[in-house]
């Protein structure tokens, strides 16, 4: 059976890759606008697990070797998906090997980020919470995805 997934499935998963003191950031080419570490539905992917895996592959041609739960939970953000309402987050840190290859379709760049270039990110989508800066100046300049804002903040990422 097809499924074209329009409609939000209400679960998403995120991973963590480190390099060093450096953390693996997409600049997302597709809605939600900002920076944030390979993420995704988990759809037909079967498990939270399988689907870190293929978020991580699809996104940045990494292969996840080891998968640690860092954090759990329900959080209410937008999704471009009809009905994208809230989503079951489980967010992994994940061992990887292969070389970083971005999806050119997903995303606008894919890099590595020390905790102070995050913290500015983090910094810009303050702003952005704020609206000291404006929806088009936002797609033009993102700062961290604002789903990603508490899990960085809960993880004392930044």
């Amino acid at each position: 059976m097809a499924n074209d997934f329009k409609i939000c499935d209400h679960t998403s998963v995120g991973i963590l890759v480190w390099r060093k003191d450096e953390l693996l950031l997409i600049e997302r080419g597709v809605l939600p606008t900002g920076f944030a570490p390979p993420a995704g539905h988990v759809d037909n992917h079967g498990s939270y697990e399988d689907a870190a895996k293929a978020e991580l592959k699809e996104e940045t041609g990494l292969t996840a070797l080891n998968l640690k739960l860092l954090l759990k939970g329900r959080v209410s953000n937008i999704c471009s998906r009809e009905d994208g309402t809230y989503h079951d987050w489980k967010i992994y840190e994940a061992e990887t090997k292969g070389k970083l290859k971005r999806s050119k379709r997903e995303t606008k760049q894919a890099g590595w980020y020390s905790k102070e270039e995050i913290k500015k990110l983090m910094e810009r989508t303050e702003k952005y919470f704020e609206g000291e800066i404006s929806e088009e100046k936002w797609e033009k300049n993102p700062g961290i995805e604002p789903v990603w804002y508490d899990f960085f903040k809960d993880l004392d990422i930044a």
